[in-house]
């Protein structure tokens, strides 16, 4: 049992094959947001109801995308990172060509 106040960091979830990392661009409504990944591509993805009211998703967040397989222009949200494990991410060079816009 760990000692109080001392909190253990979950693992981080890294992009598996199959998955890219994106940061949302544009918020559509009814549970579908733009996402630029990682290999440059804007997709489609769709939030699945796991995160609908337990986790807000904003414009600038990075979150794991698994792209279909028969659409590739389109995605599932897997994960959505904290800002603690973006800075992981970062500090472990799984994110490189994306940055947030600035407007």
């Amino acid at each position: 049992m760990p000692k109080k106040g001392v909190e253990e960091e979950p693992e981080l979830r890294v992009p598996m094959e199959g998955e890219v990392i994106g940061i949302v661009t544009r918020l559509l409504g009814y549970d579908r947001v733009l996402v630029k990944c990682e290999d440059l591509e804007v997709r489609l993805c769709r939030i699945p109801g796991r995160f609908k009211k337990k986790r807000w998703i904003r414009e600038g967040d990075y979150v794991l995308v698994a792209p279909w397989d028969f659409q590739p222009k389109r995605a599932d949200i897997v994960h959505v990172y904290r800002r603690d494990e973006v800075k992981r991410l970062l500090e472990q060079g799984y994110i490189k060509n994306l940055r947030p816009e600035t407007v």
